[in-house]
């Protein structure tokens, strides 16, 4: 069956290669993606906003990204060679007649100071990336980064708690001086101009804010085979994805086998109604690979992509695999003024669910959001406004091998659930000068020592504190107030190389309080995001 599967895909895609359709991936960062708010969020075309990442050569955005990727352009090309290098063009760049290869060195060198134990923080980061296509319908991109760093006391103790790097991987972690290695891999065919197929190991991310509370980059990099598929005014989206937990309880004492892993079989559909509306709905199911009872694997039941999974997962009177459902609505209320939001419901008893109890099992997610660009009618001042909360025990399951997260990290909110954030993000871009600012407050419910209140979602739910009586932000209250800012000056466009100045205050408090301030500096590159606003 796995043959015929893969001979099908690849017959229906041979079949109907007749014209080129967009198929060069941008790496998702929403510091560069906000830049392209004006041609996504366009009342006079239909973009299908929440599916990222995007393609360069997408006929909506390539005039944007060409413009974006030639700033500061010598059109008399009268600069050195070195200057051309560091300014404006890849280190390497290879042109034949039908194919183009590029390569870059990206570092990420900052110092930094934080000021409440008088520690001086640094990162040391060597990195590349090479990428390109041959002919019109074959791209492929690929970074790696070899990285030592010593962090501010938050994310040190979150480091030394789930045993990753925040948005990385795991590694050399057990010292103050934190060791590891960062690869990114993808390969896009896009056979007509209906299909798109791309092999991965990377993130992807479903909706139209700063975060979501479907599927967003806030884990390590995994394996997925994703599968777009377009018509008309609709997008239809597949991932297959394989993913690690290293925290989940070894099976066996042979080291051959590594960390536990698990699947995920996760569609959506993004119908564009209007100019103006656009509505997605999201359904994922996760499983493990391995149980004590023995080998699982990957479950074809799951391949069919116009089937409910539901239905195929509730036909399993003994399922282990856990589903979730969801909902992405965007509506464009103005020319350049966007409100979206996401509803993600992760299990559901309807006569509980309006008895107003707090059932534990009614377990879902909310986001609403403003977002838009040139604000005050200032070109270049993006903003966003966005509301986000998820109630106890979402995203978790009674085996944490099935929940929904990746290498110790969840897949949707970094905060995990049992809680409310409000945040706001803004950004200005002057020639090569970006400004950027955020302030963010939330409020959660921690566990005290040997209880769950909801908050962790690698705890078993079968844990609970209690069926009834549940409400977000249960435990100990805690409130977190952040805010981040951030002036770079672009030195080359063509892979996000950057002069950045930034500063940090943070403030948690329950019972005590941990206070951050953190100013860094340094060179910087590439275009990922490195979740710290947790």
């Amino acid at each position: 069956m796995k043959h015929y599967f893969w001979i099908g895909v690849l017959v229906f895609g041979c079949f109907n290669a007749t014209a080129q359709t967009p198929n060069v991936n941008i790496p998702y960062s929403y510091q560069f993606y906000q830049k392209l708010n004006k041609s996504v969020y366009d009342i006079n075309n239909r973009s299908h906003s929440s599916i990222k990442g995007f393609y360069s050569d997408d006929s909506l955005l390539v005039h944007r990204f060409e413009g974006l990727m030639q700033m500061g352009t010598d059109s008399l090309n009268k600069r050195s060679w070195v200057r051309r290098k560091i300014t404006e063009e890849h280190l390497f760049n290879f042109k034949g007649e039908d194919y183009e290869v590029y390569a870059d060195f990206l570092p990420d060198f900052q110092i930094g100071r934080e000021f409440e134990d008088s520690k001086t923080t640094w990162l040391n980061t060597r990195g590349f990336q090479v990428g390109g296509k041959v002919g019109k319908q074959f791209s492929f991109y690929m970074n790696g980064f070899e990285n030592q760093g010593v962090f501010a006391n938050y994310v040190n103790d979150y480091i030394n708690t789930n045993q990753v790097v925040p948005s990385q991987m795991t590694g050399k972690l057990g010292k103050n001086t934190k060791d590891w290695s960062y690869v990114t891999a993808l390969l896009s065919y896009t056979p007509n101009k209906h299909l798109n197929i791309a092999l991965g190991y990377d993130k992807n991310f479903i909706g139209d804010g700063y975060r979501s509370m479907l599927l967003s980059d806030v884990a390590a990099n995994y394996s997925f085979l994703r599968v777009r598929a377009s018509l008309g005014n609709v997008q239809y989206q597949t991932i297959f994805g394989y993913m690690l937990d290293p925290g989940a309880p070894k099976l066996t004492n042979d080291r051959r086998l590594g960390d536990r892993g698990k699947w995920a079989a996760m569609h959506y559909l993004d119908w564009n109604v209007t100019n103006r509306l656009s509505l997605g709905f999201f359904q994922a199911v996760t499983w493990a690979d391995a149980e004590v009872e023995g080998k699982r694997g990957f479950d074809f039941n799951y391949v069919h992509p116009f089937i409910f999974l539901r239905s195929v997962e509730g036909a399993n009177t003994s399922s282990p695999d856990k589903m979730r459902l969801g909902l992405n609505a965007k509506y464009e209320l103005l020319d350049k003024m966007t409100l979206y939001g996401q509803f993600m419901i992760d299990e559901f008893t309807a006569k509980e669910f309006f008895g107003n109890k707090g059932y534990w099992a009614n377990k879902w997610a909310l986001q609403i959001g403003l977002r838009g660009s040139d604000l005050f009618k200032v070109e270049g001042l993006n903003y966003l406004a966005e509301f986000n909360t998820a109630r106890p025990y979402t995203y978790a399951h009674f085996d944490r091998v099935s929940n929904y997260a990746a290498m110790n990290q969840p897949l949707a909110h970094p905060l995990g659930a049992n809680f409310r954030e409000v945040l706001g993000l803004m950004n200005y871009t002057y020639k090569r000068f970006d400004f950027q600012g955020q302030l963010m407050y939330a409020r959660y419910g921690l566990d005290p020592e040997g209880q769950n209140y909801g908050k962790n979602i690698f705890l078993p739910y079968e844990t609970r504190v209690s069926n009834y009586g549940n409400n977000i932000g249960q435990g100990i209250k805690t409130n977190l107030y952040f805010a981040e800012g951030r002036v770079s000056y672009l030195l080359n466009p063509k892979y996000n190389l950057r002069l950045e100045l930034g500063g940090v205050y943070r403030r948690e408090s329950n019972i005590t309080t941990k206070n951050t301030g953190l100013i860094t500096f340094g060179l910087r590159s590439t275009f990922r995001n490195l979740y710290q606003d947790f």
